[in-house]
């Protein structure tokens, strides 16, 4: 149990054991042989902070989270999120407020705004903010309303194909390719889960996008890294001809992002029939916010999460989540997607879409119930050390969260270290 009123730990559990069974079950298609799967609630719930507890060398790699990044009171009295933890989003931001990258200069011009109007103003821009709404003013959203009527997760077949056998060798996802076109926590939690079950995943990103180190570690285990740049025709062709080869490809930019760019799940379903396409999104497919940037943090804002988890806390701010939980969940839910329509393409042929969203995961947690948690200890690293283990990287010396699911005839594990950005070349 983590501190807090939502059921988090039981999000993690059933978000983390869904994936783990999904690939007992890819396994049994190809074998015949069932296996057990377990989860312990403790190392579940430390998964979903594994970027809190990563040290490199005995020390916690850099901090996720800039100082002008967080609450603020607006001029109305609302309280409003700020994300500015990428530089691109942060100088935006301080474009738009007129001030300097201090908390003390962000708060003064945050309050000559009202929320509202500077939350569409900053997502006009392409920027990312959200306004702290309670849950009620979040249901009656037309945002709300519109992914109310979709599912936790969605799975679609794209086109037809012929059935296609998955993995190989002693790994349920042994020789399964996935290429991951995904940054932060929720996208990259998807390739590592589907790396830690054996398959051969190739995150490919671009040198002018930013990072953040201790993610890029974090979510890096099992997977190569190369770069290409699609503002180029060549880079263009040699990602057609990486998706031509692949089995499943995850992407988690904005939507209708890389579909400009010629690489909607349609086109690429076209170029390699039987693929699997997976597309992480802020607030879905549907509604006016469908192409809205956001976070985890900005999507618990808004949706009324960080709301009651205030009020819960007798605090007079917002107070978010003890985790990025909509991050990690959905990142597991994406995994569990994959695997899923993995299946079907074993079983019946076909290309599939699988879509999550932050908004949906947000919706589902909320959906689970409340717990009286707040004073629950917050687990420090000292605290969970049984759920830890040790990879030498080209980073360091790295100790960070094992794999929480247990397969007993497949062990999870990860064939390979994280790496820098651009380590590999762009080929499988």
């Amino acid at each position: 149990m983590l501190p807090g009123n939502f059921k988090i730990a039981t999000a993690a559990l059933a978000s983390i054991a869904a994936a783990g069974l999904a690939a007992a079950e890819l396994w049994r298609l190809r074998t015949g042989r069932r296996q057990r799967v377990t989860v312990d609630a403790r190392a579940a719930a430390t998964a979903f902070r594994s970027e809190r507890y990563l040290r490199v060398d005995g020390r916690p790699p850099g901090d996720t989270w800039h100082p002008v990044s967080g609450f603020h009171r607006a001029g109305d009295g609302r309280f409003i999120l700020l994300h500015c933890n990428l530089p691109h989003l942060r100088e935006g931001a301080l474009r738009v407020l007129g001030c300097d990258a201090t908390r003390e200069a962000v708060a003064a011009a945050v309050g000559g705004w009202k929320a509202a109007e500077l939350e569409d103003t900053l997502a006009a821009a392409g920027l990312c903010a959200g306004m702290a709404r309670a849950p009620e003013e979040w249901r009656a959203h037309p945002q709300a309303a519109a992914i109310a009527r979709l599912p936790l997760l969605e799975i679609e077949r794209l086109g037809d194909a012929p059935p296609e056998a998955c993995g190989a060798g002693d790994r349920p996802l042994g020789g399964t390719r996935v290429l991951d076109l995904t940054r932060v926590i929720a996208g990259p939690v998807c390739g590592r889960t589907l790396a830690e079950h054996g398959a051969d995943v190739l995150l490919v990103t671009a040198e002018h996008l930013a990072s953040i180190e201790r993610l890029v570690i974090d979510t890096g285990h099992g997977k190569r890294s190369a770069r290409l740049d699609l503002r180029r025709a060549d880079h263009v062709e040699r990602l057609r001809t990486l998706v031509g080869q692949a089995d499943v490809v995850c992407q988690s930019y904005r939507p209708g992002a890389l579909a400009a760019r010629g690489f909607s799940a349609e086109a690429l379903a076209e170029i390699r029939p039987g693929l699997v396409y997976v597309t992480v999104s802020a607030y879905g497919h549907v509604g006016p916010w469908r192409e809205r940037r956001g976070f985890d943090s900005i999507v618990q804002s808004v949706s009324g999460i960080a709301h009651e988890g205030g009020v819960a806390a007798g605090m007079e701010r917002p107070k978010p989540l003890p985790a990025q939980a909509l991050d990690h969940a959905t990142g597991y839910l994406a995994a569990f997607g994959a695997m899923v329509a993995l299946a079907r393409r074993a079983r019946e042929g076909g290309s599939y879409l699988v879509r999550v969203s932050l908004a949906q995961t947000g919706r589902w947690i909320d959906g689970l119930g409340r717990v009286d948690g707040q004073r629950v200890p917050d687990p420090t690293v000292d605290d969970v050390g049984e759920y830890l283990q040790t990879t030498e990287a080209p980073f360091g010396v790295l100790r960070h969260v094992a794999p929480a699911a247990k397969l007993s005839e497949t062990p999870a594990r990860w064939a390979r270290p994280p790496v820098p950005l651009g380590t590999h070349t762009p080929g499988w």
